[in-house]
């Protein structure tokens, strides 16, 4: 025991000399007092000094620390795999049963010397007794990572795993599970591990998102077991047409594995449904992962961006092959002097060096039709032309030339550049630009500062700025394509710089919604997912608000249709779906503010993605791993019994003692009030029968 105190503990000596000169000044020339024994003087007196003296070691605040030590039993956790894989076997249905078996032999045997719990994986994670095995998804690592979490610092024993060792989520378990230090994983295996005669598909890989009559490419892995040495026929079908197909070869007859590429052309628009089919063999196991249905959205809606150029330029052909790489635009370039006048779906210009050839009527042609512009203002476009472009500055100067680096603002927020274009920009060569001071109009946005040497200045070398709520952008300076070279030779690659140009671009392009209502609706799902939709509703102060009542409808591809109320939150409406069928949905939300009926439309697929069919046998390789790299055993459920025996036999395994350490002030010892009520009841109770008063 430690005893600790706020005042030094050596003021208790003269507290106590206190206490005795008090007491004994209390009782002088009292008369009844003299009458009495020595001995019951003598008693009065110490009374008195104890009473004094606990009163005022109260005072000093005393605090004890004291150790004790907890027990605590070591952790047995039942972790089970409720995937819908573990349905795959032919004694799939005496898994349950085999488990509650488990627990109470558990729970007859186990529970005096271990403390038991039970965790359920799947999808997610849930603690406690759980049944039935639905779950679309084998996420195996979670589990080890949820009890490493959990149990973090606690006495766990052993872990008993209860799976077939299938998994379509996270990583392999062995390395989840290894990080438990000390550990050790029971495997119980389920399932059949001989491998039976079948083949399918394994993976297919695919772009999401394609551009009306372009071709996409469906890479397909396919695996083969005991199928022997053949020949086998691999398809895409569309409404129910065969679009394309591959003949693939067998070599090794007992595990095969083989790919097949395809191009399939992009004819209609919207969500289009596309079935890879694997032709079914005679002596297959399992005939339902011959198949598997993918979606891609067709589009036809890229990006119209047309280059104008006063006259050919190394930054121009910079600017093509940026944006080239990315397939939402269309790219084209041409001289003004050539250029038609032509501003037909066009998106967005970039107009390079507008004071070569400056038209007036094209300036004003580029504001009437409201298109945002990206100009290029290099040394041969006068101060006097910046003026009549309204690009929101003043340029006061000579027509002397400066060389100006660009140094990121950190404050700029209208689009994200990662943080290496930022410290690429450092490294970038100067622009040329023309020399001046220039005064910048209040509303523009300042991406990049001009830079020289170390010192970055106030003016501006990229903007971005608004003409009567239509966009524009300003790259103030000549030679961006250096920077495009000096990305290439620093890195090897184009990608930062093409980053800069593309996030510059797609800024500009994109209109910004003023809609009223606002709906939060990806575009994909799979059928084990809950699909959660999120809107907002804005009134004239562009303030969300959840007055109205926002509905939605659903509607299938076989003209089953429901509607639905969203939920009102604190400035955002919610809305769950639940679980849908597999298949393609159109949905409409409506809401009606100040009179005015306000929509938002789209469509999304619900995909089949049926990863728990794709396996016949348990992987048993896994769940030895498992067992062996962390000290335990493995058997299959139907002998768990081996397992128990083996984990009650265990010497490392032992409840453990922790020390505890507590703080108790000495004022909240019941004790100590007692004893202080019972010296002051004695020495009263003395006094009045010795006859003071």
């Amino acid at each position: 025991m430690f005893i600790s105190s706020d005042i030094s503990l050596f003021w208790l000596l003269p507290w106590l000399a206190l206490c005795i000169v008090a007491s004994f000044f209390f009782y002088r020339k009292n008369s009844w007092f003299e009458g009495l024994t020595v001995r019951l003087q003598w008693l009065l007196k110490v009374l008195r000094i104890l009473t004094l003296f606990f009163t005022g070691v109260l005072l000093f605040a005393l605090i004890f620390q004291m150790k004790s030590y907890r027990t605590e039993k070591p952790l047995a956790i039942l972790l089970v795999d409720r995937s819908s894989s573990m349905l795959n076997y032919s004694d799939s249905v005496q898994v349950e049963p085999q488990l509650k078996k488990l627990r109470r032999d558990l729970n007859s045997k186990m529970e005096d010397k271990f403390e038991l719990v039970e965790i359920s994986i799947g999808e997610g994670v849930s603690y406690g007794e759980s049944k039935g095995f639905n779950s679309g998804i084998s996420d195996l690592t979670s589990g080890f990572r949820q009890i490493r979490t959990d149990y973090y610092s606690r006495n766990i024993g052993a872990i008993l795993f209860v799976s077939d060792g299938n998994y379509n989520k996270g990583v392999n378990p062995v390395y989840e599970a290894s990080k438990i230090n000390f550990t050790p994983v029971y495997s119980l295996i389920v399932g059949d591990t001989v491998q039976k005669r079948d083949h399918f598909i394994k993976n297919v890989a695919f772009n999401d998102i394609t551009f009306l009559n372009n071709k996409f490419p469906v890479e397909i892995d396919l695996e083969g077991v005991k199928m022997g040495k053949g020949t086998t026929e691999v398809s895409i079908v569309k409404d129910g047409k065969v679009i394309s197909s591959q003949t693939l070869k067998y070599s090794d007859g007992v595990s095969d594995f083989a790919h097949a590429s395809f191009l399939i052309n992009a004819d209609k628009t919207g969500f289009q449904n596309y079935s890879v089919v694997l032709k079914r063999e005679g002596g297959e196991s399992n005939y339902e992962n011959n198949i598997r249905n993918f979606y891609v959205e067709v589009m036809d809606s890229r990006s119209k961006v047309l280059i104008l150029a006063g006259a050919p330029h190394p930054d121009v052909a910079s600017f093509l092959e940026s944006l080239g790489t990315d397939q939402n635009l269309d790219v084209s370039s041409v001289l003004v002097k050539d250029w038609d006048r032509n501003l037909k779906n066009v998106d967005l210009v970039i107009w390079h060096e507008p004071g070569i050839s400056y038209s007036q009527e094209l300036q004003d042609l580029l504001l009437s039709k409201e298109v945002p512009v990206l100009y290029c203002i290099g040394p041969n476009t006068q101060s006097g032309v910046v003026g009549k472009l309204k690009l929101g500055v003043q340029v006061t100067g000579s027509n002397q030339f400066d060389e100006t680096q660009g140094s990121w603002n950190p404050g700029f927020s209208s689009f994200i550049a990662s943080p290496d274009l930022q410290r690429s920009l450092n490294y970038y060569p100067p622009l040329k630009t023309r020399f001046g001071q220039l005064s910048l109009n209040s509303g523009l946005d300042i991406a990049v500062y001009q830079r020289v040497g170390p010192v970055t200045k106030k003016e501006p070398l990229i903007y971005f700025g608004q003409h009567n709520a239509v966009k524009f952008g300003v790259v103030y300076g000549e030679g961006i394509w250096k920077w495009r070279m000096n990305e290439f030779a620093r890195n090897g690659s184009f990608e930062l710089f093409n980053e800069l140009i593309q996030k510059m671009t797609q800024y500009l392009v994109i209109k910004k919604d003023a809609s009223r209502l606002q709906v939060q609706f990806p575009k994909r799902f799979s059928k084990e997912e809950e699909i959660i939709v999120n809107a907002a509703v804005y009134n004239n102060s562009l303030e969300r608000i959840t007055t109205p009542t926002v509905n939605m409808t659903v509607r299938s591809s076989n003209g089953k249709t429901f509607k639905r109320d969203f939920a009102r939150g604190t400035d955002m409406y919610r809305l769950s779906l639940g679980k849908l069928k597999p298949g393609k949905y159109t949905w409409s939300a409506t809401t009606s503010l100040e009179g005015k009926r306000h929509t938002k439309s789209g469509e999304f697929i619900v995909e089949d993605v049926s990863l728990e069919k794709l396996n016949s046998s348990s992987n048993a390789l896994v769940m030895r791993q498992l067992s062996k790299r962390t000290g335990g055993k493995y058997a299959f459920l139907n002998r768990y019994e081996e397992s128990l025996e083996d984990l009650m036999n265990r010497k490392d395994i032992a409840t453990m003692s922790y020390p505890e350490t507590t703080f108790n002030d000495l004022i909240d010892i019941k004790l100590i009030f007692f004893v202080l009520l019972i010296l002051l009841t004695a020495e009263w109770f003395l006094r009045k029968w010795l006859g003071a008063y």
